[in-house]
């Protein structure tokens, strides 16, 4: 019999293989509120300091500073030119953002949102690391502590109850503390992001941390709160509008304004 011809298959022509583009980066932001309704806490998931960071934060409280020596931040940059916006605070995997009182959150919160998710999504550093001499209004909190050697023990104590009882929920408000001395039974701290220009975590500060501390550590007597020069500042302003509010209106005007227990401060 004649042999059935089998028609042939051409085979299927295959495209070229193209190299996948990596998947991108998967980013979820959240946001929390702080005590201080100028302050919000932008939480990426994402590590924002870097591994080898000499400290848990990082605190950019001008434009010029986000730019120099030596943990220079383009996010910050971006974040010091939004409209409102007067401080940006880097956590270890938090941001803090605190605007003035005139701006809504609502018109700059979107663009602050847009900066974050750009900024993690480049896989770029948030911050970087120069050599070069630090510029004022970038702070890590590694200003050395004064205190008197005789009382290291006692320093001692306070900075294990700092850093295991306090820090932490300090820093779930958005801020976070620093230890700067202790003298004469006064312990020196500074309050840092949202913390730093809330009234009531400076009454929290008072009312909490200092009866905790004189509770375990007797030699305590009591909490000052250092505060830098343009924090003096704006203090002795606030001063003077609770002044003329009051002889404008009385000084009920005023009552409850700053809670009592606000803290003593010392100029740093």
């Amino acid at each position: 019999s004649a042999r059935r011809h089998r028609p042939t298959i051409a085979p299927l022509s295959q495209p070229a293989l193209r190299q996948t583009p990596p998947a991108a980066r998967t980013i979820f932001i959240q946001t929390e509120d702080t005590p201080n309704a100028d302050a919000l806490k932008f939480k990426p998931n994402h590590q924002v300091l870097p591994d080898d960071f000499p400290s848990s934060f990082l605190e950019y409280l001008s434009p010029r500073s986000t730019l120099a020596p030596p943990h220079p931040s383009p996010l910050a940059a971006q974040l010091l030119q939004v409209d409102g916006v007067t401080s940006v605070f880097y956590g270890r995997d938090y941001i803090t953002v605190t605007k003035d009182s005139a701006t809504p959150w609502a018109h700059v919160k979107p663009e602050i949102f847009s900066m974050i998710t750009e900024a993690v999504t480049s896989g770029q550093q948030i911050v970087n690391t120069v050599a070069g001499k630090a510029e004022d209004g970038q702070d890590t909190g590694e200003t050395q502590a004064t205190y008197d050697p005789e009382d290291e023990e006692i320093v001692g104590m306070i900075q294990e109850l700092l850093e295991t009882r306090i820090r932490p929920a300090i820093q779930e408000d958005g801020g976070d503390i620093e230890f700067r001395g202790f003298q004469d039974g006064q312990v020196m701290l500074k309050l840092r992001g949202a913390c730093r220009t809330c009234d009531s975590s400076t009454v929290t500060l008072k009312n909490g941390i200092e009866s905790m501390l004189m509770h375990y550590i007797e030699e305590v007597k009591g909490v000052q709160q250092v505060m830098d020069q343009e924090e003096e500042i704006a203090m002795k302003e606030f001063a003077k509008f609770e002044e003329k509010l009051k002889a404008q209106k009385g000084p009920e005007a005023v009552a409850g304004t700053v809670g009592k227990g606000s803290l003593d401060t010392v100029e740093a």
